[in-house]
């Protein structure tokens, strides 16, 4: 049997809850780090995503150094930064940045995604014939070197910034991230809470082309899964239509707050809805802790990560808190 007693962590999409404003759903973030930073969580994680009027993940950075000044030990970075996005630069200062004020703190996880529509993106980057995407490899390949020892760059660096080493992560929702990751020798954190498709393949393609290197000595495969545990299985199914709501408003591309759960979801999605729905977050840990803890223990059979991410759309806020302790609890045997 695997062992479950491995390191778990926390990804963040700061979602606007009904009847909560912008300021309190960033309130609600912190609240969310605050209590797993006690109960032992390795590291918390907040996403980035732009023109969504129910998540307040745009300026990903900002929310990192809140989250850092409202805490005192927990690991926080990017689930990820969308480097497309963005100049290498300019992250590396403002990692760097963060990283001065607060070392030994911080996580770098780079996307190649832009984390919206293709409209957004064209006015993220500030033109129609951007590239970005396509230099991926070679804009992370710029961050290691910002992030490392002056004499190995060039004339331009970052300040600050050189000599941080801040730890970069490769997030991936397909099958092209894995190979990049395994290259550059660099942790890979998969995205099975919303793309589980290619996970199986990914964590293969990554372990077996993974290449060492000065980061990382021997592959490092996180995942990424949605959980919803609570004190009965009964209660975790009512409390996971909040989650099939928050898919279903992904498949429809309609933007609800994250919203209370319903007794009954047929009632709301169409089949072909509920099939989508279903399939974006068939990766999931549901159920009291016993349920949950088999259903954990089945998934480190099967494929034995190094580093469970968390992430649980649950409406009522002390439930949400309630989920993680209950997690918690099983990856520590208690």
């Amino acid at each position: 049997m695997s062992n479950i007693n491995i390191p778990v962590s926390v990804l963040n999409l700061a979602p606007i809850r009904q009847g909560q404003d912008a300021k309190e759903a960033v309130q609600s973030m912190v609240d969310l780090a605050q209590a797993t930073e006690e109960m032992g969580y390795t590291r918390y994680w907040i996403a980035e995503h732009h023109n969504t009027p129910t998540l307040v993940s745009s300026a990903t950075p900002i929310l990192i150094k809140h989250t850092l000044e409202h805490t005192d030990r927990i690991r926080v970075g990017s689930g990820g930064v969308m480097l497309p996005n963005h100049s290498p630069l300019i992250i590396a200062e403002q990692f760097g940045t963060m990283a001065t004020i607060y070392p030994n703190r911080l996580d770098l996880g780079l996307g190649r995604a832009p984390g919206t529509d293709m409209r957004t993106a064209s006015a993220l980057r500030r033109t129609q014939n951007d590239s970005s995407v396509y230099t991926f490899p070679d804009d992370v390949q710029a961050l290691l070197t910002y992030f490392g020892p002056a004499e190995e760059q060039g004339y331009v660096k970052a300040h600050p910034g050189v000599g941080t080493n801040i730890p970069i992560y490769i997030l991936g929702s397909s099958t092209d991230s894995a190979h990049l990751a395994a290259k550059l020798g660099l942790p890979y954190a998969f995205a099975s809470h919303f793309a589980p498709r290619y996970m199986e393949e990914a964590i293969s393609i990554y372990r077996r082309e993974f290449k060492p290197s000065e980061y990382l000595k021997s592959p490092y495969m996180m995942v990424c899964l949605n959980v919803i545990a609570a004190e009965s299985d009964q209660e975790a199914a009512f409390e996971s239509t909040t989650m099939q709501q928050f898919f279903l408003n992904v498949v429809r591309g309609t933007q609800i707050p994250l919203s209370p759960p319903v007794e009954d979801m047929d009632s709301i999605w169409s089949q072909p809805e509920k099939e989508m729905a279903k399939s974006m977050s068939s990766v999931t840990l549901q159920g009291s802790k016993e349920t949950v803890k088999k259903q954990l223990t089945s998934f480190q059979d099967k494929y034995k990560v190094d580093e469970i991410m968390a992430v649980s759309y649950i409406y009522d806020q002390e439930k949400q808190i309630r989920s993680y302790q209950l997690f918690k609890d099983v990856i520590d045997g208690e």
